[in-house]
């Protein structure tokens, strides 16, 4: 089983490409949070595991990571778009 691994700089609109963010600057959303990304990858469909304690390897500040299990279907270019999409919506 592949466990893909979402940061939450991967969708930090205020983070640059250089600085870690993997999608598209109208699909980020200011400082996510692993619960809201959690919350959006089980909308996906798939199982997510937080682990709270973990700081991306570019940051100092430990703000977690969220495993994402049973993604065998998708690349993660997609993966993260589409939780990107639901992170955006459940903040409407």
């Amino acid at each position: 089983m592949v466990e893909n691994v979402i940061w939450p700089a991967y969708l930090d609109a205020e983070c640059s490409r250089n600085e870690g963010r993997r999608v598209a600057e109208d699909l980020a959303v200011p400082d996510p949070t692993v619960d809201e990304i959690a919350s959006a990858v089980q909308q996906v469909g798939y199982d997510a595991v937080i682990d709270r304690d973990r700081a991306y390897p570019r940051e100092y500040e430990p703000r977690g990571r969220v495993v994402v299990r049973g993604a065998d279907d998708a690349s993660k270019s997609d993966l993260l778009g589409a939780v990107a999409a639901y992170v955006a919506a459940l903040r409407e």
